[in-house]
């Protein structure tokens, strides 16, 4: 599923429910991040008219999505914490190759979104499976729909500013690579922790 090569550990599934207001927090912080990243790319190719186009829808819609979770932890009488820099993303990084070709790094940044979006949306279903919250339940089926729907519109682009054949084979070696750094990181109530 999502094209990951790895599934989550039901360890930290319980661990992200024992630490609800850590979890949640982070959650906040990546939904705001990964807005961040979509500005970033219009900001960056802002002559992809298409791309950009449906990038805005997604950057609203993920800063939709920040908007709820802190609602959520309001009503929990849940405080916003100090925003977590991401161990994992740092990571991640560290797969593609510095490039000053413009399309290449494109690529490179098309593909670490769909990872991350990716594994959020295995992460939330495992969150659900573990959480006796029905109220949590809910809210986290209802976000999946879309999450899920993340991962595919950055490789769609991907596969668009480049051969599907390339891409495909870039996206099964980064996920080998992904899959390798999740088993072997210390569990934590991080959204990719």
């Amino acid at each position: 599923m999502l094209g990951l090569k790895s599934t989550t550990s039901p360890k930290w599934a319980k661990l992200a429910n024992e630490n609800l207001e850590q979890f949640l927090t982070d959650h906040a912080f990546a939904e705001q991040k990964a807005a961040s990243g979509a500005f970033s790319l219009i900001l960056t190719y802002s002559e992809e008219s298409e791309m950009v186009r449906e990038l805005s829808d997604y950057a609203i819609e993920e800063m939709g999505h920040f908007k709820l979770v802190h609602e959520l932890m309001l009503e929990r009488g849940m405080t916003l914490g100090q925003d977590t820099p991401s161990a994992y993303a740092k990571h991640l990084r560290k797969f593609f190759p510095k490039t000053k070709d413009r399309n290449d790094s494109l690529i490179n940044r098309l593909l670490m979104a769909a990872m991350i979006e990716a594994r959020s949306c295995e992460r939330f279903d495992a969150f659900i499976k573990a959480s006796k919250d029905e109220a949590l339940v809910t809210f986290y089926k209802d976000l999946i729909r879309s999450e899920a729907g993340h991962y595919t519109l950055y490789l769609k682009w991907a596969r668009h500013y480049s051969s599907k054949e390339t891409v495909d084979t870039k996206w099964e070696a980064f996920a080998t690579y992904e899959a390798t750094y999740i088993e072997s990181m210390e569990q934590s109530a991080l959204v990719h922790g």
